[in-house]
C-alpha cells in the first residue's frame, strides 16, 4: 500500500493544500469524499471561525480531513491545537514555523503530523522532531513560500534521499503527469492548492476560476522579495499596486497589511481584482477545465498510471542494457 495512504487512512495519495481564510467545508469535504485528504487552512482565522468550518465539514463527510496551522502567521496556535484534539481531527499540517514543540502533544492524542518544509535542513529537523510525513514545497506553489526559492523538481529528490518518512511533493502539480513525475522524483504523494480552486465544489468567485483557466505560464508574479517575503499571486490590478509600493520602498509592516487575508478574500471570494489579490501557483498555465473534485482525482490517478506505463515501455524499447 502507498505509504501516504497508509499513514493518513485515505484512498489516493493526494492532499489538498491549506488555502488560508478562503478555506471552506464544501471543498474540504469534497476532496476527502473523493479519496484524498481535504484540508482546512486556518490562515489568520480565530478559533471560533475554524471550529465552525470543522463542524460543517464533519456534517458533509465522515472521511479523514486535516487542518493546516501556519505557526508564525496565526496568533491562536495553542487554541487551534486544542480544537484538533477536541474534535479528533486525525491529521494536522504545520507550516510557516518550527513544528517541534507542537508534535508531542498531537501525538499524545493519536494525531498524525505533516510538516511543510522547503529545504533539506528543515526536512531533517522535522523528521527528528517526530513528524509523520513531510510536504516538500517548491516555490512554484501559490501563496506564501520560502525565501529560499527552491523548485519542486530539485527539492523533492534531495529531501527524499535523506529522510525515511513519506515525502509529499507540492508546487507546480495539477494533473496525472505531475503526480507521476512526483513519484519518479522520490515522493509518495502530492499536495495541490491551485488545482482544487478550479473545481465545481470550490465556493470561490467564478472570476477567480476563470482567471486561472485563462492564465498562461507567466501570469503569476512574486511579491514581497523586497521585504524578505515571497508570495506567488496572479497578475491583477491590485498586484500592480503592491509591486509599485515595493518600488517605492514599502516596509514589511505595510506589505503585511497589503497582503492580509482581508485583501485575499476581496479577490478570491468577492472577485474584486482591483482591491484584492488571488493566490495562484505556476501550475495555472496547465489548468484548462473546471471538473468536479471526484473527476479531477480519478482522472489524475488514471493519467498517472497510464503515463508511467507508457514511459516504462518507451524506456525499455529505447535503452539497451
Amino acid at each position: 500500500m502507498n505509504s501516504v495512504c497508509e499513514q493518513l487512512s485515505i484512498k489516493y495519495p493526494i492532499i489538498q493544500g491549506g488555502i488560508g481564510n478562503i478555506s471552506h467545508a464544501a471543498l474540504t469535504a469534497a476532496v476527502s469524499e473523493a479519496g484524498g485528504l481535504g484540508t482546512i487552512g486556518c490562515g489568520t482565522m480565530k478559533p471560533a471561525q475554524v471550529e465552525a468550518i470543522i463542524l460543517e465539514t464533519k456534517v458533509k463527510t465522515e472521511q479523514p480531513f486535516a487542518i493546516n496551522i501556519p505557526i508564525t502567521v496565526n496568533p491562536f496556535v495553542d487554541q487551534l491545537i486544542e480544537l484538533a484534539i477536541k474534535h479528533r481531527i486525525p491529521v494536522v499540517s504545520l507550516s510557516a514555523g518550527n513544528p517541534a514543540p507542537l508534535i508531542p502533544l498531537l501525538h499524545e492524542h493519536g494525531i498524525k503530523v505533516i510538516a511543510v518544509v522547503a529545504s533539506v535542513k528543515h526536512a531533517q529537523k522535522a523528521e527528528a522532531a517526530g513528524a509523520d510525513l513531510l510536504v516538500a514545497e517548491g516555490y512554484e506553489a501559490a501563496g506564501i513560500n520560502s525565501s529560499l526559492e527552491l523548485t519542486t523538481f530539485t527539492l523533492i529528490p534531495q529531501v527524499a534521499s535523506v529522510v525515511s518518512i513519506p515525502v509529499v511533493a507540492a508546487g507546480g502539480i495539477g494533473d496525472g503527469k505531475g503526480l507521476a513525475a512526483a513519484f519518479m522524483l522520490g515522493a509518495s504523494g502530492v499536495q495541490m492548492g491551485t488545482r482544487f480552486i478550479a473545481t465545481k465544489e470550490a465556493q470561490l468567485h467564478d472570476k477567480y476560476k476563470e482567471k486561472i483557466i485563462e492564465a498562461n505560464g507567466i501570469d503569476t508574479r512574486i511579491v514581497g522579495r523586497s521585504v524578505g517575503r515571497v508570495r506567488r499571486v496572479l497578475q491583477s490590478g491590485y498586484v500592480e499596486k503592491i509591486i509599485q509600493a515595493e518600488r517605492e520602498g514599502l516596509s514589511l509592516e505595510e506589505f503585511n497589511e497589503m497582503t492580509s487575508e482581508d485583501y485575499h478574500i476581496k479577490g478570491a471570494v468577492l472577485g474584486d481584482f482591483n482591491n484584492g489579490y488571488l493566490n495562484s501557483g505556476q501550475v495555472a498555465g496547465l489548468i484548462q477545465t473546471i471538473p468536479s473534485v471526484q473527476e479531477l482525482i480519478e482522472s489524475m490517478m488514471n493519467e498517472a498510471e497510464g503515463q508511467m506505463e507508457l514511459v516504462s515501455e518507451s524506456f525499455k524499447k529505447s535503452v539497451r542494457f
